[in-house]
């Protein structure tokens, strides 16, 4: 079934929403809707667009002159690049946007995702009073690349691992032969997500000892496989949450502040 403006969402004087294919569930809705209707924000609302192809974008906009900002997510974080006037640093760094800025006429390009990371990670180490040592990040699609811009921005040393590596990547069966050089290991895949959360990414779990540190980008369930058999090795764990509110924070804070693109394209 095709995506169909809502006319009655021109008369919303600040409208706010996410692209992406399929819209099926949005933490994005309900967190904006409940933070509108918390802070008494006035006259905004959030909507999802459900575009089923990235060449509708324009028709969207045109649609909704009453935009003032909006969200993207999966498949459309790198398809929606060409539509975009101007990239953020970390946006142009990371390859991939998930926030637009209507600048003006202008719209500037976002990754939040690299806040919302950067701060939750830190907030993790400080509460284990840990050094992280060397990272392992499984999987390399958009969420793997906005972990790797942060952690080369505090300068912790990482590896990646991949079912298919590429050049400089490591396959699974390097990563079981040497799970002890990464006291530090990053899920970025949806493995153990809802509704599959029996799943868990490939690794010795029994090898795991303490100085091991596991987080996972995955928020549903709160508690994924992969947490699940880090806690039975007593090991500290945390999920995607805090990145999430994070990151729609930021958003929140990139609408609402007048702000120049520092890389164009």
């Amino acid at each position: 079934m095709h995506w169909q403006p809502d006319p009655n969402l021109r008369s919303i004087p600040k409208l706010y929403g996410l692209i992406g294919y399929p819209l099926s569930h949005s933490f994005s809705r309900k967190y904006f809707s409940e933070k509108f209707a918390r802070e008494g924000i006035p006259d905004s609302q959030y909507e999802l667009f459900p575009i089923e192809n990235i060449e509708r974008f324009p028709e969207l906009l045109a649609a909704f002159p009453n935009l003032h900002g909006l969200n993207v997510t999966i498949p459309y974080k790198q398809q929606i690049i060409p539509f975009l006037d101007s990239l953020d640093e970390s946006a142009a760094a990371v390859g991939a946007v998930n926030v637009i800025k209507f600048s003006g006429t202008q719209l500037i390009g976002y990754n939040s995702d690299v806040f919302g990371f950067e701060s939750s990670l830190l907030s993790f180490l400080q509460e284990n009073c840990a050094t992280p040592g060397h990272a392992l990040i499984l999987g390399t699609g958009g969420a793997a690349k906005a972990v790797v811009f942060v952690l080369q921005k505090l300068k912790i040393p990482y590896s990646i691992a991949s079912r298919q590596p590429l050049d400089g990547q490591m396959s699974y069966e390097e990563v079981h032969a040497n799970i002890e050089r990464y006291p530090l290991i990053i899920n970025t895949t949806p493995l153990g997500m809802a509704p599959k959360v029996e799943s868990c990414p490939d690794l010795p779990y029994h090898q795991l000892k303490q100085g091991h540190l596991l987080y996972d980008l995955v928020y549903n369930p709160e508690s994924t496989e992969f947490m699940q058999r880090g806690l039975a090795q007593g090991l500290p764990v945390k999920n995607g949450l805090e990145m999430l509110y994070g990151q729609a924070e930021k958003a929140w804070e990139i609408w609402n502040t007048p702000a120049a693109p520092s890389a164009n394209h």
